[in-house]
């Protein structure tokens, strides 16, 4: 037997239809909740919901498992069925993290959950503590980067489907590999997503990139936020998922006295009380505002790390002068704007942006930068890039030697994208396999026309519907050992170790960071206790002063010297110099 709710306030009329069977269901209470229980149904049941008198068996909105596909049938799935191995789990602390950000479908040649299993050593060996996935909640077509979700409680067939995220889960514990999972609670996928049909989840009072916006506060918003906040917990609770990261926190349009943030932030942690594990919310905000990452009992949202796209583009344009004065390229490209970053948090505390024509953000120096997630590569910096460039196919090895060097000794909880660490030689493409030849089309344009405030020109930006798109940004595993990709990953390698065996590069303490810098001949010094990162990204060579004579434990490059209380930095090089004791050469 099998209890189906479903929750349909729009209806007068509602039945779950299995086979040629129909068993109409009671409405119970007055939010226009459905239930009803069907002694022939149990775990491998197809089934639908019929809406009075259209004929057609609708998939559910919370379904969990979609074997056909976002249009096909439901399938019951027993979440108590698959036999963990992860007993007595615990994440690390986000603050001790090193976060690799991946997409499943591209990670390996299968693309599965599976297939990834078996590169769960190679990331052991790097050094990683937290594999972030990006969305694998079900979504139309073959692939795709899976923020276009429409049943977002189903785990993707293209992966492997429910149990296989489950055996992925198990394996990277079992490893000591916390997961993390991006999850998107702003808008649905434009095709597949049949929940405007029940309820009113969206609304036209607001309105997003994608259309109408999540409805948060408006009439029935109280059984949308339970939606969300359910699916949250479904992935932190039978998932056995360490973390959440929140795709654009920035387009949850909630002006109620508990915001949707607070709300899910406060259930997350009663459930983290509950199952004795420790459990996290990362937000993706442009908002600038310190309340993301701020504790509710402090009137904050609650967020333990939010991303820092300060921090990337301040890094980005002055290692390149391409994006400077482009989009939102525009407020950064000075190694002050870097600077301020490394010491404040926030690059717009309240400044003038000049992208935006108006004042932006709020100061957050009084903030641990362990609340902020630093990189200068990720699915967005990457893929949303005319052609997919990696840093290093953008600025050279050498530069993105010394990007790497900053980012893991930065005071943020570093991440890296997938393949970064090799300096791979395929891109990360947007691509997309949208049923709708409208939507196909309309998508296309739409970057085109994105791209065109950065002067990419159109003709070079790759079709996403195209198959080779995606097959093109999957990763090449037999390169690793090659030549500059196994240069690359040996510095990273170095990195990740100094960072995770330096007390002082973790250090959390806000006000901890020094930085000096000259934006005439382009060199920049970060000390961090007793460590002092130096980077010099000019025409020529310099010499900076080392006055505590710490010893140089890491370079970017041959032609480092530290002698005495002097370094000399050739062109697009970086040094790492330590006083910390017992502190190896690497």
């Amino acid at each position: 037997m099998h209890d189906f709710g479903v929750w349909a306030p729009k209806a007068q009329w509602v039945a779950v239809k299995i086979g040629e069977r129909t068993y109409p269901m009671s409405r119970e209470g007055d939010r226009g909740c459905w239930r009803v229980s069907v002694q022939e149904a149990g775990p491998g049941t197809d089934y639908g919901f019929v809406l009075e008198d259209d004929p057609k068996a609708w998939p559910d909105p919370r379904s969990l498992w979609q074997p056909h596909g976002v249009h096909g049938p439901s399938r019951v799935y027993d979440q108590s069925a698959f036999v963990w191995t992860d007993r007595g789990w615990d994440a690390p602390p986000l603050s001790s993290a090193v976060i690799y950000e991946s997409h499943v479908g591209t990670f390996t040649p299968h693309g599965t959950f599976d297939s990834m299993i078996e590169r769960l050593e190679y990331l052991v060996e790097l050094g990683i503590t937290h594999v972030e996935l990006m969305p694998v909640a079900a979504f139309p077509g073959g692939q795709g980067w899976g923020y276009d979700g429409a049943a977002l409680f189903a785990v993707t067939e293209q992966y492997g489907g429910p149990d296989g995220l489950k055996r992925l889960v198990d394996a990277c514990h079992a490893r000591g590999l916390a997961v993390l999972l991006d999850v998107v609670y702003n808008h649905f996928g434009p095709v597949g997503n049949y929940s405007g049909k029940y309820g009113p989840y969206l609304t036209e009072r607001h309105h997003t990139p994608w259309g109408g916006a999540i409805n948060f506060e408006g009439e029935g918003s109280d059984e949308v936020r339970r939606f969300f906040c359910d699916n949250a917990l479904m992935w932190m609770r039978d998932y056995h998922i360490d973390g959440l990261r929140l795709d654009a926190v920035h387009e949850y349009i909630d002006r109620s006295a508990v915001h949707f943030m607070e709300q899910l932030s406060a259930e997350v942690k009663a459930l983290s009380a509950e199952l004795g594990r420790r459990l996290v919310l990362i937000a993706e905000s442009d908002l600038n505002d310190p309340r993301v990452v701020t504790p509710t009992e402090d009137g904050g949202y609650g967020m333990d790390a939010q991303w820092s796209d300060d921090f990337h583009h301040a890094l980005f344009t002055v290692l390149t002068s391409e994006g400077q004065g482009k989009g939102y390229y525009s407020d950064f490209g000075t190694f002050e704007k870097l600077a301020k970053s490394l010491t404040n948090n926030f690059v717009q505390d309240g400044t003038y942006s000049t992208y935006r024509r108006r004042s932006h953000g709020r100061a957050a120096d009084n903030l641990s930068p362990h609340l902020f997630l630093g990189y200068i590569q990720n699915h967005d910096q990457v893929g949303n890039r005319a052609v997919g460039d990696r840093v290093d196919q953008t600025v050279g090895m050498e530069r993105a030697k010394v990007a790497a060097g900053v980012v893991l000794t930065a005071p943020f909880v570093p991440m890296i994208f997938q393949g970064e660490e090799y300096a791979a030689s395929t891109p990360f493409q947007y691509f997309a396999d949208h049923e709708d030849p409208e939507m196909a089309k309309a998508v296309k344009a739409g970057r085109r026309g994105e791209f065109a405030a950065f002067g990419w020109a159109p003709e070079d930006i790759p079709d996403p519907e195209d198959v080779e798109t995606f097959l093109r940004s999957k990763l090449k595993w037999n390169e690793i050992h090659e030549g500059c990709h196994e240069e690359m990953l040996t510095w990273y390698r170095s990195l990740i170790r100094l960072r995770r065996t330096s007390v002082s590069l973790n250090d959390g303490r806000p006000g901890q960071v020094k930085v000096k810098f000259d934006e005439r001949t382009r060199w920049l010094v970060m000390e961090r206790g007793s460590v002092a990162v130096m980077c010099n990204l000019g025409p020529g060579a310099v010499e900076l002063e080392n006055p505590a004579k710490f010893a140089l434990i890491l370079a970017s490059r041959v032609g480092i010297e530290a002698r005495g209380g002097k370094v000399l930095l050739p062109s697009d090089s970086l040094a790492i110099l330590s006083g910390e004791e017992n502190r190896p050469v690497v």
